[in-house]
């Protein structure tokens, strides 16, 4: 993996949920095109964009991306920066080496599938995406040990260990865990797999009902100290008065840190 800049270790999650009711503004929904809500979070994503151009950070995009198509991709890119593209894909090889082919021409910086899919059909996706950093997911950062005993019958940390040597074996590029599993991680698996964390929230930022496990949260500062080559942060940032402030700011902690 080539050196980072401490830009291009912040991750914005640019996660923009539509309220309820007409366009904000509008007296009735009625009076509106039916797919406002798409068109309001693609707005809220590229206007994101636009107020963080010139940094080099990443944006990440899933339920947008999903709502809105590939195109919202290029948009982005159009502005200077990186795409995560976290789809978290999983099914069959046949069906994620198509999810690859149609991915080919959008070309995310980053991209996510689920580990749970297995090797073979990790296999299948990296190779159709040459070019795109794919990512597995281990173990998601809202899940606690009692939801991995029930689910893996195993500890958080087995679970997201047992993950990253399927992510290894499938040789795709990188992992997302969540911080506390970052140490670890390093250890057995720095020198094949980028280590990438959400769950990251800076002691300058209070998320109203935060629902992530407390116990797998890091402060910007500890994960990159701990080994991770990214970190995501969403909103803290996309929720601050002015998000590019916020972004400089994580981006000078990420650089004290290293």
């Amino acid at each position: 993996m080539k050196r980072l800049t401490p830009a291009e270790r912040l991750i914005v999650a640019a996660d923009f949920k539509p309220l309820l009711g007409g366009w904000p503004g509008e007296d009735s929904p009625d009076s509106i095109h039916h797919d406002w809500r798409r068109r309001w979070v693609r707005l809220q994503v590229l206007e994101l964009a636009d107020n963080l151009k010139g940094t080099g950070v990443y944006i990440k995009i899933n339920s947008a991306l999903r709502a809105c198509g590939y195109d919202l991709i290029g948009e982005i890119q159009s502005r200077g920066l990186r795409v995560f593209a976290d789809l978290k894909l999983i099914d069959i090889g046949e069906t994620l080496s198509t999810d690859g082919v149609l991915l080919k021409e959008a070309k995310p910086e980053l991209l996510t599938t689920v580990c749970v899919a297995g090797v073979a059909a990790m296999r299948v996706l990296k190779a159709e995406l040459p070019d795109t950093e794919v990512l597995g997911v281990t173990v998601l950062t809202n899940l606690k040990d009692a939801d991995t005993q029930a689910m893996f019958t195993c500890s958080t940390e087995e679970a997201v260990m047992r993950f990253a040597q399927v992510a290894a074996d499938a040789k795709i590029d990188g992992l997302i865990s969540s911080p506390k599993e970052v140490r670890v991680l390093r250890a057995k698996f720095g020198l094949v797999l980028s280590l990438n964390t959400p769950a990251i929230r800076p002691t300058w930022a209070i998320v109203p009902g935060d629902d992530q496990n407390p116990e797998r949260i890091m402060t910007p500062t500890k994960a990159i100290k701990a080994g991770a080559d990214r970190i995501v942060v969403g909103r803290p940032i996309v929720k601050a008065e002015k998000p590019y402030d916020a972004v400089m700011r994580t981006i000078e902690e990420i650089s004290n840190a290293l």
